[in-house]
């Protein structure tokens, strides 16, 4: 059963290794990006019971937006004495939080953007080094963790 090329790049799913990462509109190299995820918290609301309904009836609502938790890895590259993502965090740690921008975007086999993730107004709250092991030859990758006001997203 022979078939198009146009017509498996129109039903195939994409594949997740071609992204790119900009942070206020520079572009980073991250090795994983995880926590795109929109989410509500859940109310929960109790009605007394009426003639109609003997016993209680209970309803559950969205609520407000789950703040999201996203997860960037990045491996350490030599020659650069500090880290960007340790710089960003620095800005917590003086009370000066600077929030930024993401932007993450799914790309097909020529580059082209095709879905854009927008993390809004997002803030480092953790930076975690690379795990040591003297019998490993693994990338040294550090990884951080961002809370953010919102996701959107853009594209097809």
């Amino acid at each position: 059963m022979a078939t198009s090329t146009e017509a498996i790049r129109a039903d195939y799913p994409l594949p997740v290794y071609n992204y790119r990462v900009e942070i206020n509109g520079v572009s980073f190299a991250f090795s994983e990006v995880s926590g795109l995820s929109i989410g509500y918290e859940i109310t929960t609301y109790k009605e007394s019971p009426t003639a109609a309904t003997p016993g209680p009836r209970t309803m559950h609502m969205p609520a407000q937006v789950t703040p999201p938790t996203i997860t960037l890895k990045k491996g350490l590259v030599a020659g650069k004495s500090l880290s960007t993502l340790y710089g960003w965090i620095q800005t917590v740690a003086t009370n000066q939080i600077e929030k930024r921008d993401i932007s993450v975007r799914l790309c097909d086999e020529k580059g082209v953007p095709l879905i854009t993730w927008r993390i809004l107004n997002a803030f480092p709250t953790k930076l975690t080094a690379p795990t040591f092991d003297a019998k490993s030859n693994d990338v040294a990758i550090e990884t951080m963790e961002l809370k953010a006001d919102a996701i959107t997203m853009e594209g097809a």
